[in-house]
């Protein structure tokens, strides 16, 4: 009767064990994380009788955590890379509705602005016109200021955006590497049996932090997990979890770098980051937002330069030369805070036809100096001063070994573009020189206006006439002023440039012995809007990059972004489906099927049921075999 009961009993213990498993797991449908549990159950050992073994009952060996690795590797990754393009899609969409929005892009105040300059060609001397013209340029000032601005803005989110995540990480990295200590130890208490409830805590949190970094995870014997994020940077090491931080860009002090602290001291890691949230704001800082700002400064460095060179060609009302039209952005250059000698380097533009939308580094060896174009990683040694993409460096102070120095020709240059000019009446739209051909000449040929080379040229305002010889093939410059001949028996070639005293002009058609072209000082002319046409030829000048009109230029900015903007949206959403499919996998394997639990509690309820009906039959007998010794 004792085996009877002993059996019925076992089975009892395990079944109760059993319904509570899965009570566990019905409770625990909706616990994100949760794996669901199953009780092992195994025959206790049997007794030999002679003719044969007798059982007795059932034992619960184990409670099993349904759980795949490779599935779970597999969620942690695509988790961390979904989050990495929705961030990354989620940014660089606000830089494309930006630049592309009719309302707030560039494109229709600079279209404005050379309307303006067309408009007042149309009558040189009206105030009202020049006041519209001088209106026009403030609003495309306002215009490259305000998306800077939006820029300026975005950047102040990212560098938001990364100090909280790392904030994250930190706290993740910190309860990670308690509950190492608390799953060690409860192991150790449970002869190695595994805590499942600590494991699915743990394994939730590893979740949650590769949708912020990508990691990876090396489990221990003793049931602790080491964590790596990025290309293999410690996190988690048993019980103890590394911290980070931001710090200051030590080359662009508007930007936030992530540090990790160790041992050794503060170590940067942008670079090692990749995927998650935080890699999607770093690639989006790198591949979309940079781009984007020193773009949209070459525009505004190239802009300003060159219609102020061609207004300082001109003459204003007054008669006066002109001068800056725009405030022209210089490169802007900063030290890395680990220098240690005294160089200051200076940058300026030599050429902004030639510059590019690239940073640069400068590097100095203690006897070389290295420039790089950071864009390509394209490189000039030697010695200073060192050219590059129409730039010029140069230092002064002692740079030590070691010394870099970061150069940034248009980063700030859409921030700085402002007006010079504040009086209308200077605006230069005459040409301090005109050109004329007598009504007496007898060939069909024609003088184009002096195009300004050089007014700082001493003899530039003196009266020049070309005069054609007999045949009419060659010809002699004579400088009317002084009576000097500055050039005799040139051959003519038609259309040819004809450079004299700082200008240039060209004799088109066909001259006749004789015939005289006179270059003089344009003098007491309002109405001259020679200078004004070339202004408003600025606009279909290849001037960004030597190839590139102004519209032009900020138009392949917009396509650019946009492709970009679409790509990310492709990649975003192809994610967010193999995403779908990861949590389904997982899922399948470790989530709670209510309606397989239901069976499963009616199975072990029954089962439960009958042991229990076991021991009243093994009661019953023991009753009769009492009764019976009795009598």
């Amino acid at each position: 009767m004792a085996d009877s009961l002993r059996t019925g009993l076992s089975g009892l213990l395990a079944f109760q064990r059993a319904i509570a498993t899965t009570a566990h797991n019905i409770s625990n449908a909706n616990t994100e994380g949760y794996s669901r549990q199953r009780v092992g159950l195994t025959a206790r050992p049997t007794t030999s009788m002679g003719f044969g073994f007798i059982g007795h009952g059932v034992q619960v060996n184990s409670v099993e955590r349904i759980q795949d690795q490779f599935t779970q590797v597999r969620l942690q990754q695509t988790s961390s890379e979904q989050a990495r393009t929705s961030t990354y899609y989620s940014m660089i969409s606000r830089i494309d509705s930006l630049i592309a929005d009719d309302n707030a892009s560039l494109s229709p105040v600079m279209e404005n602005f050379f309307n303006a300059v067309q408009d007042l060609n149309n009558n040189p001397a009206s105030a009202a016109s020049r006041n519209a013209m001088l209106n026009a340029a403030k609003n495309l000032a306002g215009r490259f200021n305000t998306l800077q601005g939006q820029f300026d803005d975005l950047q102040g989110e990212v560098n938001s955006r990364v100090g909280a995540s790392v904030n994250e990480i930190n706290s993740l990295a910190s309860n990670i590497a308690k509950l190492n200590n608390e799953i060690v130890s409860a192991q150790g208490q449970a002869n190695g049996n595994p805590p499942n409830d600590l494991l699915d805590q743990r394994g939730q949190l590893l979740n949650e932090l590769s949708q912020l970094t990508s990691i990876t995870t090396l489990p221990q014997d003793n049931g602790a997990v080491n964590v790596f994020i990025g290309n293999g940077l410690n996190l988690v090491v048993g019980n103890q979890a590394q911290t980070l931080s931001t710090v200051q860009d030590p080359s662009q002090p508007e930007k936030k770098q992530v540090a990790l602290q160790t041992i050794n001291g503060t170590q940067l890691v942008n670079d090692k980051l990749t995927g998650g949230s935080l890699g999607g704001l770093m690639d989006f800082q790198r591949e979309a937002l940079d781009p984007a700002i020193n773009e949209l400064g070459r525009i505004a460095a190239v802009m300003a330069d060159s219609f102020n060179q061609q207004h300082q060609q001109g003459v204003d009302l007054n008669g006066d030369m002109g001068g800056n039209f725009f405030s022209v952005p210089q490169p802007t250059v900063s030290s890395r805070s680990f220098n240690t000698g005294t160089g200051a380097v200076t940058a300026t533009f030599t050429d902004v036809t030639a510059i590019s939308a690239s940073d640069y580094q400068l590097g100095f060896d203690g006897s070389n100096y290295t420039l790089t174009r950071l864009s390509d990683n394209t490189q000039v040694s030697g010695g200073l001063p060192l050219a590059m993409d129409g730039l010029e460096i140069n230092i002064t102070g002692a740079p030590a070994a070691g010394d870099s120095f970061t150069i940034r020709p248009t980063a700030k240059a859409a921030r700085a573009f402002s007006v010079d000019l504040t009086d209308a009446s200077k605006i230069a739209m005459a040409s301090p020189l005109r050109s004329e051909a007598p009504v007496s000449n007898l060939g069909t040929a024609s003088v184009t206006p002096p195009q300004i080379l050089d007014t700082s040229n001493p003899d530039f305002s003196d009266t020049v006439e070309i005069r054609f010889n007999s045949p009419a093939n060659t010809y002699d410059v004579v400088n009317v002023t002084d009576g000097s001949t500055l050039a005799s028996g040139v051959a003519f070639t038609d259309g040819g440039d004809i450079d004299v005293q700082g200008w240039r002009v060209q004799v088109n058609g066909t001259p006749q012995a004789g015939d005289v072209f006179r270059v003089e000082a344009s003098t007491g002319s309002t109405a001259d809007n020679s200078n004004g046409q070339l202004l408003a030829g600025v606009q279909n000048l290849s001037l960004v990059g030597g190839t590139t009109k102004l519209q032009e230029s900020y138009a392949s900015l917009v396509g650019q972004v946009g492709s970009q903007t679409r790509q990310a949206e492709i990649n975003s959403k192809s994610m967010d489906g193999l995403l779908t499919q990861a949590r389904e996998a997982r899922e399948n394997v470790s989530g709670v099927n209510l309606d397989e639990e239901a069976i499963n509690l009616t199975r072990y309820q029954q089962a439960y049921q009958a042991a229990a009906q076991v021991i009243t039959t093994a009661n019953s007998m023991f009753d009769t075999l009492l009764n019976a010794v009795r009598r």
